[in-house]
Protein backbone atom coordinates (compact mmCIF):
# COMPACT_ATOMS: atom_id res chain seq x y z
CA UNK A 1 0.00 0.00 0.00
CA UNK A 2 1.33 3.45 -0.96
CA UNK A 3 2.10 5.64 2.02
CA UNK A 4 0.69 9.16 1.91
CA UNK A 5 3.28 11.84 1.18
CA UNK A 6 4.56 13.85 4.14
CA UNK A 7 5.06 16.80 1.82
CA UNK A 8 2.46 19.40 0.86
CA UNK A 9 0.71 18.77 -2.48
CA UNK A 10 2.63 19.78 -5.58
CA UNK A 11 1.46 23.24 -6.67
CA UNK A 12 0.52 24.26 -10.19
CA UNK A 13 3.80 25.04 -11.91
CA UNK A 14 3.72 28.55 -13.37
CA UNK A 15 7.20 29.90 -12.53
CA UNK A 16 10.43 28.06 -13.28
CA UNK A 17 13.79 29.04 -11.86
CA UNK A 18 16.89 28.17 -13.89
CA UNK A 19 20.27 28.12 -12.17
CA UNK A 20 23.23 28.53 -14.51
CA UNK A 21 23.37 30.85 -17.53
CA UNK A 22 25.55 28.67 -19.74
CA UNK A 23 24.54 26.96 -22.96
CA UNK A 24 22.08 24.60 -21.28
CA UNK A 25 20.57 27.18 -18.91
CA UNK A 26 20.02 29.59 -21.80
CA UNK A 27 18.23 26.94 -23.83
CA UNK A 28 16.06 25.83 -20.89
CA UNK A 29 15.12 29.47 -20.29
CA UNK A 30 14.14 29.95 -23.93
CA UNK A 31 11.91 26.88 -24.25
CA UNK A 32 10.29 27.48 -20.85
CA UNK A 33 9.40 31.09 -21.67
CA UNK A 34 8.04 30.17 -25.12
CA UNK A 35 5.92 27.43 -23.49
CA UNK A 36 4.23 30.03 -21.27
CA UNK A 37 6.16 29.76 -17.99
CA UNK A 38 7.50 32.73 -16.06
CA UNK A 39 11.27 32.16 -15.94
CA UNK A 40 13.88 33.46 -13.52
CA UNK A 41 17.43 32.87 -14.74
CA UNK A 42 20.16 33.02 -12.08
CA UNK A 43 23.94 33.20 -12.40
CA UNK A 44 26.56 34.77 -10.13
CA UNK A 45 28.59 35.93 -13.17
CA UNK A 46 27.07 39.16 -14.53
CA UNK A 47 28.89 38.79 -17.86
CA UNK A 48 27.58 35.25 -18.33
CA UNK A 49 24.09 36.37 -17.39
CA UNK A 50 24.09 39.25 -19.89
CA UNK A 51 25.42 36.98 -22.64
CA UNK A 52 22.72 34.39 -21.86
CA UNK A 53 19.92 36.98 -22.01
CA UNK A 54 21.21 38.13 -25.42
CA UNK A 55 21.39 34.52 -26.62
CA UNK A 56 17.85 33.77 -25.41
CA UNK A 57 16.49 36.88 -27.14
CA UNK A 58 18.25 35.88 -30.37
CA UNK A 59 16.84 32.35 -30.11
CA UNK A 60 13.29 33.61 -29.63
CA UNK A 61 13.74 36.07 -32.52
CA UNK A 62 14.94 33.16 -34.69
CA UNK A 63 11.74 31.27 -33.90
CA UNK A 64 9.75 34.37 -34.84
CA UNK A 65 11.62 34.83 -38.12
CA UNK A 66 10.88 31.19 -39.04
CA UNK A 67 7.17 31.76 -38.47
CA UNK A 68 7.08 29.58 -35.33
CA UNK A 69 6.00 32.53 -33.15
CA UNK A 70 3.83 35.55 -33.84
CA UNK A 71 5.11 39.01 -32.91
CA UNK A 72 2.79 38.99 -29.89
CA UNK A 73 4.00 35.52 -28.82
CA UNK A 74 7.62 36.64 -29.17
CA UNK A 75 7.10 39.73 -27.00
CA UNK A 76 5.12 37.75 -24.43
CA UNK A 77 7.91 35.15 -24.16
CA UNK A 78 10.58 37.84 -23.74
CA UNK A 79 8.49 39.58 -21.09
CA UNK A 80 8.23 36.36 -19.07
CA UNK A 81 12.02 36.21 -18.50
CA UNK A 82 14.00 37.98 -15.78
CA UNK A 83 17.67 37.64 -14.78
CA UNK A 84 19.10 37.62 -11.26
CA UNK A 85 22.46 37.21 -9.52
CA UNK A 86 21.18 35.31 -6.47
CA UNK A 87 19.10 32.18 -5.85
CA UNK A 88 17.10 34.28 -3.36
CA UNK A 89 15.14 35.44 -6.44
CA UNK A 90 13.78 31.88 -6.79
CA UNK A 91 11.94 31.91 -3.46
CA UNK A 92 8.46 31.55 -4.94
CA UNK A 93 9.24 29.26 -7.92
CA UNK A 94 7.29 26.00 -8.00
CA UNK A 95 10.09 24.31 -9.98
CA UNK A 96 13.81 25.06 -10.04
CA UNK A 97 16.02 23.48 -12.72
CA UNK A 98 19.71 23.43 -11.82
CA UNK A 99 21.89 23.63 -14.93
CA UNK A 100 25.26 24.49 -13.40
CA UNK A 101 28.67 23.00 -14.26
CA UNK A 102 28.89 19.19 -14.15
CA UNK A 103 30.56 19.15 -10.74
CA UNK A 104 28.87 17.33 -7.87
CA UNK A 105 30.27 19.44 -5.03
CA UNK A 106 29.34 22.67 -6.81
CA UNK A 107 25.78 21.42 -7.38
CA UNK A 108 25.40 20.44 -3.73
CA UNK A 109 26.65 23.86 -2.62
CA UNK A 110 24.06 25.50 -4.89
CA UNK A 111 21.27 23.37 -3.41
CA UNK A 112 22.37 24.25 0.11
CA UNK A 113 22.06 27.97 -0.68
CA UNK A 114 18.82 27.51 -2.64
CA UNK A 115 17.08 25.70 0.23
CA UNK A 116 17.51 28.74 2.48
CA UNK A 117 14.98 30.52 0.24
CA UNK A 118 12.85 27.98 -1.66
CA UNK A 119 9.21 27.33 -0.79
CA UNK A 120 8.54 23.99 0.92
CA UNK A 121 6.32 22.52 -1.83
CA UNK A 122 8.66 23.27 -4.75
CA UNK A 123 10.32 20.63 -6.93
CA UNK A 124 14.05 20.68 -7.62
CA UNK A 125 15.27 19.18 -10.90
CA UNK A 126 18.89 18.73 -11.92
CA UNK A 127 20.00 18.85 -15.55
CA UNK A 128 23.04 16.73 -14.70
CA UNK A 129 24.15 14.55 -17.59
CA UNK A 130 25.71 11.83 -15.46
CA UNK A 131 25.72 12.39 -11.67
CA UNK A 132 23.57 10.24 -9.36
CA UNK A 133 20.15 11.82 -8.76
CA UNK A 134 19.81 9.84 -5.53
CA UNK A 135 23.08 11.28 -4.21
CA UNK A 136 22.20 14.86 -5.20
CA UNK A 137 18.70 14.48 -3.72
CA UNK A 138 20.14 13.25 -0.41
CA UNK A 139 21.96 16.58 -0.06
CA UNK A 140 18.60 18.42 0.06
CA UNK A 141 15.68 18.62 2.49
CA UNK A 142 13.30 17.11 -0.09
CA UNK A 143 14.59 13.96 -1.82
CA UNK A 144 10.95 13.06 -2.55
CA UNK A 145 10.62 16.31 -4.51
CA UNK A 146 13.94 15.92 -6.36
CA UNK A 147 14.32 14.54 -9.90
CA UNK A 148 16.65 14.45 -12.88
CA UNK A 149 15.56 16.42 -15.94
CA UNK A 150 18.33 15.96 -18.50
CA UNK A 151 17.83 18.21 -21.52
CA UNK A 152 19.76 17.55 -24.73
CA UNK A 153 21.99 20.15 -26.39
CA UNK A 154 21.01 22.42 -28.14
CA UNK A 155 17.87 22.58 -25.99
CA UNK A 156 15.57 24.48 -28.40
CA UNK A 157 16.22 22.00 -31.23
CA UNK A 158 16.41 18.67 -29.41
CA UNK A 159 13.13 16.93 -28.58
CA UNK A 160 14.30 14.58 -25.82
CA UNK A 161 14.36 15.03 -22.05
CA UNK A 162 15.58 12.13 -19.92
CA UNK A 163 13.51 12.02 -16.71
CA UNK A 164 15.43 10.27 -13.92
CA UNK A 165 13.92 9.27 -10.59
CA UNK A 166 16.12 9.00 -7.54
CA UNK A 167 15.39 6.21 -5.08
CA UNK A 168 13.23 8.60 -3.00
CA UNK A 169 11.48 10.50 -5.84
CA UNK A 170 7.71 10.30 -5.34
CA UNK A 171 5.24 9.44 -8.09
CA UNK A 172 3.54 12.85 -8.01
CA UNK A 173 6.91 14.55 -8.56
CA UNK A 174 7.60 12.29 -11.52
CA UNK A 175 4.17 12.89 -13.06
CA UNK A 176 4.46 16.66 -12.59
CA UNK A 177 7.80 16.72 -14.40
CA UNK A 178 6.49 14.55 -17.24
CA UNK A 179 3.65 17.07 -17.64
CA UNK A 180 6.11 20.00 -17.72
CA UNK A 181 8.25 18.14 -20.27
CA UNK A 182 5.26 17.69 -22.57
CA UNK A 183 4.19 21.33 -22.16
CA UNK A 184 7.70 22.31 -23.28
CA UNK A 185 7.04 20.39 -26.48
CA UNK A 186 9.60 17.72 -25.58
CA UNK A 187 9.38 13.94 -25.40
CA UNK A 188 10.08 12.46 -21.96
CA UNK A 189 12.00 9.19 -21.70
CA UNK A 190 12.31 7.58 -18.28
CA UNK A 191 15.83 6.51 -17.31
CA UNK A 192 16.96 4.66 -14.21
CA UNK A 193 19.45 6.33 -11.89
CA UNK A 194 22.64 4.66 -13.13
CA UNK A 195 25.79 6.57 -14.13
CA UNK A 196 25.23 8.70 -17.28
CA UNK A 197 21.64 7.43 -17.71
CA UNK A 198 20.75 6.32 -21.29
CA UNK A 199 22.04 8.76 -23.92
CA UNK A 200 25.47 9.48 -22.42
CA UNK A 201 25.95 5.87 -21.33
CA UNK A 202 25.89 4.99 -25.04
CA UNK A 203 27.18 8.19 -26.70
CA UNK A 204 30.21 9.11 -24.58
CA UNK A 205 31.96 5.72 -24.77
CA UNK A 206 31.62 6.00 -28.57
CA UNK A 207 33.26 9.45 -28.48
CA UNK A 208 35.94 8.14 -26.09
CA UNK A 209 36.64 5.24 -28.47
CA UNK A 210 36.97 7.72 -31.34
CA UNK A 211 39.58 9.61 -29.28
CA UNK A 212 41.40 6.31 -28.63
CA UNK A 213 41.30 5.66 -32.39
CA UNK A 214 43.00 9.03 -32.89
CA UNK A 215 45.43 8.46 -29.98
CA UNK A 216 46.53 5.11 -31.40
CA UNK A 217 47.03 6.53 -34.89
CA UNK A 218 44.34 4.42 -36.59
CA UNK A 219 43.13 7.59 -38.32
CA UNK A 220 43.49 11.35 -38.10
CA UNK A 221 40.71 13.71 -36.98
CA UNK A 222 39.35 14.23 -40.47
CA UNK A 223 39.39 10.56 -41.47
CA UNK A 224 37.66 9.45 -38.25
CA UNK A 225 34.87 12.03 -38.60
CA UNK A 226 34.36 11.48 -42.33
CA UNK A 227 34.33 7.70 -41.81
CA UNK A 228 31.57 7.89 -39.21
CA UNK A 229 29.52 10.42 -41.17
CA UNK A 230 29.64 8.48 -44.41
CA UNK A 231 30.00 4.95 -43.04
CA UNK A 232 27.48 5.10 -40.19
CA UNK A 233 25.31 7.96 -41.50
CA UNK A 234 26.01 10.12 -38.44
CA UNK A 235 25.12 13.80 -39.00
CA UNK A 236 28.31 14.87 -37.18
CA UNK A 237 31.58 13.01 -36.66
CA UNK A 238 32.39 11.92 -33.08
CA UNK A 239 35.33 14.30 -32.65
CA UNK A 240 33.36 17.22 -34.08
CA UNK A 241 30.55 16.26 -31.69
CA UNK A 242 32.99 16.13 -28.75
CA UNK A 243 34.05 19.70 -29.56
CA UNK A 244 30.39 20.73 -29.69
CA UNK A 245 29.60 19.13 -26.32
CA UNK A 246 32.82 20.39 -24.70
CA UNK A 247 35.78 18.11 -23.98
CA UNK A 248 35.62 18.98 -20.28
CA UNK A 249 32.03 17.73 -20.17
CA UNK A 250 32.95 14.59 -22.14
CA UNK A 251 35.78 13.87 -19.72
CA UNK A 252 33.57 14.48 -16.68
CA UNK A 253 30.97 12.00 -17.95
CA UNK A 254 33.61 9.37 -18.73
CA UNK A 255 35.06 9.78 -15.23
CA UNK A 256 31.60 9.29 -13.71
CA UNK A 257 31.13 6.13 -15.80
CA UNK A 258 34.60 4.81 -14.94
CA UNK A 259 34.25 5.47 -11.21
CA UNK A 260 30.57 4.50 -10.98
CA UNK A 261 30.73 1.22 -12.91
CA UNK A 262 34.35 0.22 -12.18
CA UNK A 263 34.84 -1.18 -15.66
CA UNK A 264 38.06 -0.51 -17.61
CA UNK A 265 36.11 -0.07 -20.86
CA UNK A 266 35.05 3.36 -19.54
CA UNK A 267 38.61 4.59 -18.87
CA UNK A 268 38.93 8.10 -20.31
CA UNK A 269 41.42 8.27 -23.17
CA UNK A 270 44.69 9.95 -22.08
CA UNK A 271 44.52 12.17 -25.16
CA UNK A 272 41.17 13.57 -24.05
CA UNK A 273 42.69 14.30 -20.64
CA UNK A 274 45.63 16.06 -22.33
CA UNK A 275 43.34 18.27 -24.43
CA UNK A 276 41.37 19.27 -21.33
CA UNK A 277 44.59 20.01 -19.42
CA UNK A 278 45.66 22.24 -22.32
CA UNK A 279 42.37 24.13 -22.10
CA UNK A 280 41.42 22.97 -25.60
CA UNK A 281 37.80 22.30 -24.69
CA UNK A 282 36.21 22.58 -28.13
CA UNK A 283 34.02 25.16 -29.83
CA UNK A 284 33.41 27.28 -26.73
CA UNK A 285 37.12 28.22 -26.56
CA UNK A 286 37.68 27.93 -30.33
CA UNK A 287 40.11 25.00 -30.03
CA UNK A 288 39.65 21.30 -29.49
CA UNK A 289 40.01 18.51 -32.01
CA UNK A 290 39.48 21.33 -34.50
CA UNK A 291 40.81 24.90 -34.50
CA UNK A 292 37.86 27.28 -34.97
CA UNK A 293 39.79 30.56 -34.99
CA UNK A 294 39.87 30.88 -38.77
CA UNK A 295 37.19 30.98 -41.45
CA UNK A 296 36.86 27.18 -41.48
CA UNK A 297 37.56 24.58 -38.75
CA UNK A 298 40.99 22.97 -39.17
CA UNK A 299 41.85 19.58 -37.56
CA UNK A 300 44.47 19.91 -34.81
CA UNK A 301 45.84 16.38 -35.35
Amino acid sequence: MTQPSEHPPIPDITTIGVIGAGQMGSGITQVSAVAGYQVRLVDVDPGQLAAAMTKVAQGIERQHSKGQLTEADKQAALNRISSHDSVAALADCELVVEAATENEQMKKAIFKELLLHLRKDAIIASNTSSISITRLAAATDRPERFIGMHFMNPVPAMKLIEVIRGIATEEDTYLAIRAVTEKLGKAPVTAEDFPAFIVNRILLPMINEAVYTLYEGVGNVESIDVAMKLGANHPMGPLELADFIGLDTCLAVMQVLYEGLADSKYRPCPLMVKYVEAGWLGRKVKRGFYDYRGEHPIPTR
